[in-house]
């Protein structure tokens, strides 16, 4: 008895849904599955691995996994090498599946076809899924379903994944126990055949067409003759025509489709951009100002949670641990969660729809000059709001290396945490209000321009180090337009979201916890707080790296806001107005506090009798912040993202250095200009 059929009895079959990307196989998964299902990552790689319960005719579970989008079994990306050793039982983790559901676009059959004749010569029960056949009509493409099974020997079911139309006769195949496994068999060329005999023992058709994709001799031999592997494509294509005659019908006539005429205006030269200005501007703003009632009333539940424990507990460190260690980071972890569910629900819509990959192509070529991909924009914009939904955003990249330039220069933008640093410095440079609002906003934009330029240099940078060897050409795939599922869109916006709060929300969490531990100890009784601060582990290490910041024209104090506010940014300013004692006054609204905090700046003296927050100190300390990682959160989700701590601690190293040396020439080489 092998393995599988020696387990519990009652344990559900495992069916894999597989399909080309932009093929409606991720709606259909979650149109059998709803919300029972849940995501994670494949061990050792950062492709997203989704498992969920259908139901099938009966009544019984079944165990659906959605294996990433792919062309080929032979694999040229991390996410077809996953499908590979999944449906061919090579992964420890995951057991080869008992049936295949392999979902192709019906507007564009004969090219999806070939991934599913591959994927039928592996020899597993299979059920083959026409999606898109209402957009297939209206493009004047004829489908003869039953044509096509009797030519396949499997079930070929219709199907309008986003309207769930085909869903009760999917259900009702996969219910099947006699679920047949096509006798598809596409010759090989003879040099291709004759080599398989000589390298490969068994002489089974599945398993020599497995020999084809996976690691070994017949594979190497395959790689090191572009012939032999032009004549296996060819074939197969040859193979996919014979079996679309009679079966799949185009009208030869011109047709203009919707999707030539939607595309005609958004791709269009003029139009075309006009409009994703305008969608673009659409997405910032509901991201950057659509997000800020919801956080503001997260903070404000989690302020009444904090003065609740706070009247009910007597004083004393455990009190100052809930209220200012754990309530503090868990309300650190859900303020984004607005954001991110707005930024991912408008990337659903826009991947659902077909727009997402013409913004790509409009963007490709201006991005490719810098190092970047043309699905890049969108995270790097969101980027602007809040670097964390923007480097989650990047998951819509399909290119590993692209993905990780885009991670890794995603911080560079200017967030909204910088603002109140960039504000109370600005305030502090130009303390007089009879100073014209332009030159306060000119140089706030200055420091969005100086992010800019970092992230367009360092990805230059990157994408030439990162990419040494020649990339293939960028081929880009426009998907037929559709109406979004709003299902689909909600249910992928909050996979995505929960998986953050669940994986990012400990990280965040545990160094919150730290950092107020390193704030509180060890105690000076009667101390006030500006005292406190100073003899405190954090205190101690400012006081530690002050020679470090000195050059920068820093003190001690202003590094222990540094340190502080690695937690998030916004924190230097608490931080500053503990360590400059600067009472917090009951109702005193922000613009009031920053002034107060400002007055205490300009007073404020070196040991040598000098002014500290001269204009330069102020603009070193702008600066600093402008490519400065100081940020929990960012930290954990690069980890989440690149599943591993590699590229996080990279990035923090070279983006505080980068940070450190920008500063140190604003500040000396302002001196040697003769500015203060």
């Amino acid at each position: 008895m092998s393995a599988k059929s020696s387990g519990a009895a009652d344990a559900p079959r495992v069916f894999a849904l597989v399909g080309n990307p932009n093929s409606g196989k991720t709606t259909l998964f979650n149109a059998l599955t709803g919300l029972r299902q849940k995501v994670s990552n494949y061990p050792g790689v950062t492709v997203e691995r989704k498992e969920g319960t259908a139901i099938g005719q009966h009544g019984e579970p079944i165990k659906l996994i959605d294996l990433p989008g792919a062309y080929s079994l032979n694999p040229q990306s991390p996410d077809e090498e996953i499908l590979r050793d999944v449906l061919l039982g090579r992964r420890k983790d995951i057991p080869q599946p008992d049936a295949i559901i392999c979902v192709i676009d019906a507007t564009n059959a004969e090219r999806h076809l070939y991934l599913a004749t591959q994927v039928l010569e592996l020899g597993l029960p299979t059920i083959l899924v026409l999606n898109m056949t209402d957009l297939a009509e209206s493009s004047q493409i004829q489908i003869d379903p039953e044509k096509l099974a009797a030519k396949l020997n499997i079930p070929v079911i219709p199907m309008r994944a986003n309207r769930r139309k085909g869903l009760p006769e999917l259900r009702i195949a996969m219910s099947r126990h006699d679920l047949p496994a096509s006798q598809l068999n596409i010759p090989l060329p003879d040099e291709i055949s004759e080599m398989l005999d000589k390298v490969h023992d068994d002489s089974t058709e599945h398993s020599r067409h497995a020999a084809l994709y996976t690691p070994g001799q017949a594979r190497d031999l395959l790689d090191q003759n572009q012939e032999w592997e032009d004549r296996l494509i060819a074939t197969r294509y040859d193979s996919i025509k014979e079996l679309c005659e009679g079966s799949i019908l185009r009208n030869e006539a011109d047709v203009t489709t919707l999707t030539d005429r939607l595309d005609g205006i958004f791709l269009h030269r003029f139009f075309g951009w006009i409009i994703l200005t305008a969608v673009m501007g659409i997405l910032f703003i509901m991201v950057f100002f659509g997000g800020e009632l919801p956080m503001q009333g997260i903070e404000w539940l989690f302020g009444k949670a904090s003065e609740l424990v706070t009247n009910a507990m007597p004083p004393g460190d455990l009190r100052d641990l809930i209220t200012e260690g754990i309530i503090a980071g868990v309300s650190g972890v859900l303020v984004f969660l607005p954001q991110i569910l707005i930024l991912f629900f408008f990337i659903g819509l826009m991947e659902d729809s077909g727009y997402l990959t013409r913004v790509a192509f409009l963007l490709d070529r201006f991005m490719s000059r810098v190092g970047l991909h043309g699905r890049s924009f969108i995270p790097l914009l969101s980027s602007y709001a809040c670097a964390v939904p923007g480097i989650m955003g990047t998951r819509t990249i399909e290119n590993p290396k692209d993905r990780l330039v885009t991670i890794l220069v995603a911080p560079f933008a200017s967030c909204s945490a910088r603002l109140p640093v960039y504000a109370v410095m600005i305030v502090t440079i130009f303390p007089s209000e009879t100073v014209p609002l332009l030159s306060k906003a000119g140089l706030l934009l200055a420091m969005y321009a100086l992010g800019t330029i970092g992230i367009f240099c360092f990805a230059w940078l990157f994408n030439k180090v990162l990419k040494r060897n020649a990339s293939a050409p960028s081929v880009m795939e426009l998907p037929t337009y559709k109406t979004p599922s709003l299902r689909s869109v909600l249910s992928q916006m909050w996979d995505r979201s929960r998986l953050f709060v669940r994986r990012a929300g400990t990280v965040i969490l545990g160094i919150s916890i730290l950092l107020w531990a390193a704030n509180t100890y060890p105690k000076t009784p009667g101390a006030d707080a500006a005292t406190q601060s100073e003899n405190s582990f954090a205190g101690k290490l400012g006081h530690s790296i002050e020679p470090i910041v000195k050059p920068l024209g820093y003190d001690w104090r202003i590094g222990v806001g540094i340190i502080a506010s690695f937690a998030a940014r916004e924190v230097f300013v608490s931080a500053m107005k503990i360590s400059f004692n600067v009472a917090e006054q009951e109702d005193e609204d922000e613009a009031a506090s920053i002034v107060q905090l400002r007055t205490r700046f300009l007073e404020s003296k070196r040991d040598d009798g000098t002014p500290l927050f001269t204009p330069l100190t102020c603009l070193s300390i702008m600066v600093f912040y402008v490519f400065a990682l100081q940020c929990a959160s960012t930290v954990a989700v690069v980890r989440r993202e690149t599943n591993s701590w590699r590229w996080p601690i990279f990035q923090l190293v070279y983006m505080t250095l980068t940070a450190y040396l920008a500063a140190l020439v604003i500040y000396q080489g302002g001196r040697l200009l003769g500015f203060t």
